[in-house]
């Protein structure tokens, strides 16, 4: 399967998906445009079950610049703004997907292009990509989730020195300080991205569901919650992959195993003789006594 938009393109291959942000000119930036693409695009995602990975990756020199700034300030108006984004909330369609999903980033990976980034499972980055959000500078507030994930991955230090000083670090140090999963050189980082897409389409997709759905619910709850929610959640899955090996293997019907020796009996070629019904006996018996046969007959 191949499918292209104007702003990304998405690829398949076996069960592994490619999304390619694809506004090389601006550096990935994106626009209302590429907005409605990627929930059009994850939507399919979403919707497909045989899709066990996601890959976002960027084309040209960067990852994505964020949003492009000359799109600021020309919404209608700020209540029409908010309600497309309810209606399309492509944000949380991506940080809810339920398959794993992996960021390949390069370059530059700024604003709302690390916070894309950070939606993903799992950020594996070139050494020398250089992240950033510099939306304070511009009197703005990070809309696409930066100020949670941030936090939640690298904690509220790191979240203070990006969010609030608008400080860049590079990919080496955002996996130091655990912020992204990986660093790797930029020659290699294509490699290692597809080598870690096919290691997990190999996994039990039924299994990296739950783990997934584990993780993302259990973040915002206590732990013995979180707990009783993992037990749940591995008790379905037990339950689903037993149903799956009941349908394999069928057991010999209760009307065979009734009557003892049936199994053998039909490798004999012989038949079961079925036991006389009680219907039948009563006939049998009514039909002695209009003969004079039965025991009122003989007391006679």
């Amino acid at each position: 399967m191949s499918r292209s938009w104007s702003t990304i393109a998405l690829e398949r291959c076996n069960d592994i998906v490619r999304l390619t942000l694809d506004r090389p000119a601006v550096l990935n930036a994106y626009d209302r445009q590429m907005r409605d693409e990627l929930f059009s695009a994850l939507s399919f995602v979403r919707d497909d079950p045989s899709v066990r990975v996601l890959v976002v990756a960027g084309r040209g020199r960067a990852f994505s610049s964020g949003g492009d700034l000359r799109e600021f300030g020309t919404a209608p108006s700020p209540w029409r703004a908010r309600e497309i984004r309810r209606q399309r909330d492509v944000w949380q369609l991506w940080a809810a997907l339920p398959c794993p999903t992996i960021a390949q980033v390069h370059g530059i990976a700024a604003g709302g292009g690390l916070e894309m980034a950070l939606l993903c499972d799992l950020v594996v980055c070139a050494g020398d990509a250089r992240l950033l959000l510099p939306e304070t500078g511009l009197g703005l507030v990070p809309g696409v989730g930066g100020t949670q994930t941030v936090a939640r991955l690298g904690g509220p230090a790191l979240a203070a020195w990006l969010l609030l000083a608008g400080a860049e670090i590079s990919g080496r140090e955002a996996a130091r300080r655990g912020l992204v999963a990986a660093a790797v050189p930029a020659a290699r980082l294509a490699a290692r991205v597809e080598a870690l897409a096919h290691e997990l389409a190999r996994l039990d997709p039924d299994a990296l569901r739950a783990i997934k759905a584990a993780v993302l619910r259990g973040d915002d709850l206590s732990l013995p919650t979180g707990l009783a929610l993992e037990r749940r959640l591995g008790c379905g899955l037990a339950l689903t992959a037993r149903a799956q090996a009941t349908k394999r293997h069928v057991p010999a019907s209760p009307l065979r195993r009734s009557t003892g020796t049936g199994l053998r009996h039909a490798a004999e070629g012989k038949q079961d003789k079925a036991p006389a019904s009680p219907l039948r006996r009563g006939a049998g018996a009514a039909k002695g006594r209009r003969r004079g046969q039965g025991p009122r007959a003989r007391d006679r």
